[in-house]
């Protein structure tokens, strides 16, 4: 047979294997809509043990707690906490769970236009350290490992500064600290050159969650209005792959405001003045000193990261006493840094090691 015979039959073989895909992938559009309606997220079971106004404090289910000190998780102010919870088999807290930690989750709920006027030290000093009083007297524990998600990573660390002795361990999971430009797109559109936020908050009161979600979509505009739904045909004979899909399109979809005084001081104080690091930045009247930061730390961070950028956090090792510091990488964007499968099998088993090593056994 000819070299020219050959690349023949194979581009025959080819276009046979892709015509019989996508007559599998006709034949499975049926299905699509039952897939999407029956999208199931948040499968631990837990139970709402606190509530502060729209905040609630959710405790997951656990028979085989054998640690002393709980992990509390404090995820962002926007949108909504269960993308630590999304599946069963991409499960942050499942992992947590699993190694023997009673799990506290706190979803801030959303707020309302009388919430506008709510600012950082509301959220730090007030309900962030209600929880923890409450989190230490039900778990009955002096500490909480605390560990904080992109937005609640910053709140964390404020927190942390401020309460040290109610803290075991803090755990930053792609969390905002240095605000300085350090290469993402969010530092160079939130300058005070280009983006006029007291005109924002002041038309509309709270921060708008179509506002942020758009922000976020054009970070990257071919992932997220072209590659995105070309995937999402190439797989459409892949169960598995919609049911994670339409969870994920769910989280993303599922979008919540911002406390309009608390986004002005994140952007003006944090984003462009980067008063955390300088040493300026204050909560209730108090300086907010990073050096009052003396427990273990434990910085995750992702490669492909393009909103928080791993540098950001890396940056508060140098400023904090703490004399165990450990950074932890993954090959992975912001998001996958939660449910990306390459993270639940190589990186959140080590995570949840290393906070049992440093806790203390029941």
């Amino acid at each position: 047979m000819t070299p020219l015979l050959d690349v023949f039959f194979d581009y025959q073989k080819m276009a046979w294997q892709e015509t019989f895909r996508m007559q599998e992938r006709m034949l499975n559009m049926a299905k699509v809509p039952k897939i999407a309606g029956n999208v199931q997220i948040a499968h631990s079971p837990h139970d709402v043990v606190y509530e502060e106004d729209a905040l609630q404090l959710l405790r997951f289910r656990n028979d085989s707690v054998d640690l002393a000190e709980p992990i509390l998780i404090c995820y962002a102010l926007v949108n909504r906490p269960y993308i630590l919870d999304l599946e069963s088999r991409r499960s942050v807290v499942r992992q947590l769970l699993k190694r023997g930690f009673e799990v506290y989750l706190i979803d801030w709920g959303i707020p309302t236009a009388a919430d506008r006027s709510l600012r950082l030290k509301d959220y730090v000093c007030g309900f962030l350290k209600n929880v923890v009083d409450f989190v230490c007297e039900d778990a009955d524990s002096p500490q909480v490992n605390l560990l904080g998600y992109c937005m609640g990573g910053t709140m964390s660390t404020m927190f942390t500064a401020l309460y040290q002795s109610q803290v075991r361990n803090l755990i930053l999971m792609a969390a905002p600290i240095d605000f300085d430009d350090n290469g993402g797109l969010l530092n160079l559109w939130t300058r005070e050159e280009h983006f006029d936020v007291d005109g924002l908050i002041d038309a509309f009161g709270n921060c708008p969650g179509s506002f942020l979600q758009s922000t976020f979509q054009l970070r990257d505009p071919i992932q997220n209005f072209v590659a995105k739904y070309q995937s999402f045909y190439e797989k459409l004979d892949d169960e598995d792959f919609l049911e994670n899909y339409f969870a994920m399109e769910h989280w993303a979809n599922d979008n919540i405001p911002i406390a309009g005084e608390t986004f002005r001081e994140f952007v003006k104080k944090l984003y462009q003045r980067n008063e955390l690091i300088k040493g300026e930045f204050r909560l209730n009247g108090k300086l907010v000193r990073l050096s009052e930061i003396t427990c273990p730390l434990l910085m995750l961070v992702a490669d492909r990261d393009d909103l928080v950028p791993a540098a950001s956090t890396l940056a508060i090792e140098k400023y904090v006493r703490s004399k165990d510091v450990q950074a932890m990488s993954i090959d992975a964007g912001h998001i996958g840094l939660a449910v990306g499968s390459r993270s639940h099998r190589q990186l959140w088993p080590n995570v949840a090691m290393w906070i049992a090593d440093r806790s203390t056994n029941r």
